[in-house]
C-alpha cells in the first residue's frame, strides 16, 4: 500500500504547486492510477511541456521540507466555506451530502488542502524524489461528460526508487517500438481518414490480407467443430433490441435511431437477435441441440473520442460471433468446447495462457436490479457452472464483481500488452434472459416444451482489436502465415531480371504472397528495405544462382541460410503456412 500512498500525495503536491502557480486555479480530482497519478484542472492556459519541468523541481522542494499530511473529518457547511471558490469541490461536496457519505480533508502542511478520504505518507519526506517524474499533459471533460468543462490533466509516474523508475521508461521505450498504430503506419496496413469519420478505419492490400486470413481460418475452424455459418442484416428494426433489452441498457452506445417508411431502424451494436431469429423460424426438438449459429458480424457502437485507440477502440468493427442454444444439462460440456476453441485458437496466433492471457470471470451484483435482471437463483446457477469450468480445467482465474452482462455472467479472456496491461479479447457468456425475451423454445424427449440457455462466444475477438494485438506482440514481425509478404525475391544485377521472374512466377502459381524487387538499387538496400518491411523470407539471386538452379535464402531473425533448391525451400515453407506456425 506505500507505493500508492506515495503516488497519491504526489499529486497533493502538484496541485499545491499548481495553485502556487495559478492562485485562480479550479481544482478537479487526483486520483492514483496504474504506476502513478494524475489531478485536473481548469486553468487560464494552456500548459507546456517546460511547466512540467518548472512544476517537478517546485514538487521536489516541498519534498524536502517534509510535510506533514493531516486528515480531519468536517462537516458540510465548513466543507463548503473552505472550497467556495472550488466549483467542482463543491459538485462533490453536494454529492456525497445526497449520498450520506462522510467529509474529510487532507492537508499538506500549509501549503494545500483537498478533500480526500487518503491514503498518504505521513510526511513528504518519505517520498522519494528521485523516483517521480510527470509525464504529460491531456484534456479530460469533468466527470467524463463531454458536456460539462474540459480540465488539462498533468499525469505523473511514481515508483520506490530510481532504478524501477528508468526500467518502467525502458518498458514504455520497448512499447512504443510494439504500438500496432504506429506499426500499422510503417508496414502500410491500414489508416484512418477524417472524411470517412474517427474510429472507421480503412484496411489497405496488405492488412486486408491478415484480415483475410484471419477470417478464413476462423470459419474453417468452426464448421469443423459443428458452427453453422450464417448471414444477417447489419441494421435492423429497434424493436428487435428493446424486444431483447439491449436498447435501455446500450443506447447510450448506439447510433441514433433512423426512420425509413413507417419504422425505425438502428445499426446493430451486437448480433443475438438476429440469430435468434434464425433459431425460431421452425420448431426445434432436444436431438438438433446445442445449434451452433456463428457469424462474421459487423458491428456498430458509439466510442466516446477520447477513447478511440488505433484499431483497439474503434466505432465499427467484425465480431467472430456465434450462439449456442441449448438445454441447460449441456452448459458444462458445452463451455468446455468453447475455451477448447479459444485456446486453440490463441496457440495458432502465439499468444500462450498465463503468459498472454489469463481468464476473469465476471459476477453480477445480486443487488443492482437496474443493472442485472432480477433472477437470483439463476445467477448462482450461472455463476457456479462457469466456476466449475473454470476449476476443471485448473485454469488460473481471477473474479470480478460487477463486470458481468445484463443478462448473465461470463467468462472473459484478458489479454496483456508488453506493459502488463489487460484489455479483454475474447468472451463466454452464459444467457438466462434472452430465451425468455425471444420465447426461444424446444421440445424435449417427453414431448414437452422446454426453455433453453443461451452461450455467446468469440472465439477470435474483434478482428480489428485480434490485429492490434498480434501487430503489438510480435512487433509487427508477423508469423508467416499471416504476414501480408511472405517471401521477397532481390535480383543482384538486371542480368538475373529472367531467373528472378521465372522465381517469381513459380512462387506465385503456389500461392506464396510474393513480391519481386527488381529496381536498381544496391542489393545491401534491398536487403535493408526488406527487413524493415519484417518480410519472413527473402531470395537472393545473382549469377551463381543463376547457374546453379538455386536461391540464396536469408530468414527474418536468422540471417543466411545459404543456397537452397527452389523446390526444397517451396515445401519447408508451404509446411509451415499449412501448420499456422
Amino acid at each position: 500500500m506505500k507505493i500508492e500512498n506515495t503516488r497519491h500525495s504526489l499529486s497533493h503536491l502538484l496541485a499545491a504547486v499548481v495553485l502556487k502557480k495559478f492562485p485562480d486555479v479550479k481544482l478537479g480530482i487526483g486520483p492514483v492510477i496504474e504506476n502513478g497519478f494524475y489531478y485536473d484542472f481548469l486553468l487560464p492556459r494552456s500548459l507546456a511541456p517546460e511547466d512540467l519541468k518548472d512544476f517537478e523541481k517546485e514538487i521536489k522542494k516541498l519534498i524536502s521540507q517534509k510535510l506533514s499530511f493531516t486528515i480531519k473529518k468536517i462537516a458540510i457547511a465548513e466543507a463548503k466555506k473552505i472550497f467556495k471558490d472550488q466549483p467542482f469541490k463543491l459538485e462533490l461536496i453536494n454529492e456525497y451530502t445526497r449520498e450520506k457519505r462522510p467529509l474529510s480533508i487532507y492537508k499538506t502542511g500549509d501549503v494545500f488542502i483537498d478533500l480526500c478520504a487518503g491514503g498518504h505518507v505521513k510526511n513528504s519526506g518519505e517520498i522519494n524524489a528521485d523516483a517521480f517524474k510527470l509525464t504529460s499533459i491531456a484534456g479530460a471533460y469533468w466527470r467524463g461528460n463531454e458536456k460539462n468543462p474540459q480540465l488539462q490533466r498533468i499525469y505523473g509516474v511514481a515508483f520506490e526508487n530510481k532504478k524501477e523508475l528508468n526500467e518502467y521508461f525502458k518498458r514504455l521505450e520497448e512499447a512504443e517500438k510494439r504500438d500496432h498504430r504506429i506499426i500499422g503506419k510503417k508496414l502500410d496496413l491500414f489508416i484512418f481518414s477524417d472524411l470517412v469519420g474517427k474510429g472507421l478505419p480503412l484496411f489497405t492490400e496488405k492488412g486486408s490480407i491478415i484480415r483475410r486470413e484471419l477470417e478464413r481460418f476462423i470459419v474453417e475452424e468452426e464448421i469443423k467443430r459443428g458452427y453453422k455459418h450464417v448471414y444477417t442484416p447489419e441494421i435492423a428494426r429497434v424493436e428487435l433490441y428493446k424486444t431483447s433489452g439491449h436498447y435501455p441498457y446500450y443506447k447510450d452506445t448506439m447510433y441514433p435511431l433512423m426512420k425509413i417508411d413507417e419504422d425505425e431502424l438502428i445499426l446493430r451494436p451486437m448480433t443475438c437477435p438476429h440469430h435468434f431469429q434464425l433459431y425460431s423460424y421452425k420448431p426445434r426438438t432436444y436431438k438438433e441441440l446445442p445449434i451452433r449459429i456463428a457469424e462474421l458480424a459487423k458491428q456498430f457502437r458509439y466510442e466516446k473520442s477520447g477513447e478511440l485507440t488505433g484499431l483497439m477502440r474503434v466505432r465499427t468493427f467484425c465480431l467472430a460471433d456465434a450462439h449456442i442454444i441449448l438445454a441447460k444439462e449441456q452448459a458444462e460440456n458445452e463451455i468446455h468446447e468453447v475455451l477448447n476453441l479459444i485456446e486453440f485458437v490463441t496457440s495458432k496466433l502465439g499468444f500462450h495462457k498465463e503468459t498472454d492471457y489469463r481468464y476473469r470471470l465476471s459476477l453480477g451484483d445480486r443487488k443492482n436490479a437496474k443493472k442485472y435482471y432480477k433472477d437470483d437463483k439463476s445467477w448462482n446457477l450461472a455463476e457456479n457452472v462457469l466456476r466449475k469450468v473454470l476449476k476443471e480445467r485448473k485454469s488460473p482465474f481471477f473474479e470480478a464483481q460487477d463486470e458481468a452482462a445484463f443478462y448473465g455472467p461470463k467468462i472473459d479472456i484478458q489479454m496483456k500488452n508488453f506493459l502488463g496491461k489487460e484489455d479483454t479479447a475474447f468472451t463466454v457468456q452464459y444467457d438466462f434472459v434472452m430465451p425468455k425475451r425471444f420465447n426461444l423454445t424446444y421440445i424435449d424427449k417427453g414431448g414437452q416444451k422446454k426453455e433453453p440457455i443461451v452461450i455467446h462466444r468469440s472465439s477470435i475477438g474483434a478482428i480489428e482489436r485480434t490485429i492490434a494485438f498480434i501487430l503489438e506482440k510480435y512487433a509487427g514481425a508477423l508469423p508467416l502465415w499471416l504476414s501480408p509478404v511472405q517471401v521477397k525475391i532481390l535480383n543482384i544485377t538486371e542480368r538475373n531480371q529472367k531467373y528472378s521472374e521465372s522465381i517469381y512466377e513459380k512462387l506465385r502459381e503456389t500461392d506464396i504472397r510474393v513480391e519481386l524487387d527488381d529496381a536498381n538499387k544496391t542489393i545491401g538496400k534491398k536487403i535493408r528495405d526488406a527487413e524493415l518491411e519484417k518480410i519472413p523470407y527473402i531470395l537472393v539471386v545473382g549469377d551463381k544462382e543463376e547457374k546453379t538452379g538455386t536461391v540464396a535464402v536469408r530468414q527474418r531473425g536468422e540471417g543466411d541460410l545459404g543456397s537452397q533448391k527452389l523446390s526444397d525451400f517451396l515445401q519447408k515453407i508451404q509446411k509451415k503456412i499449412t501448420s499456422k506456425e
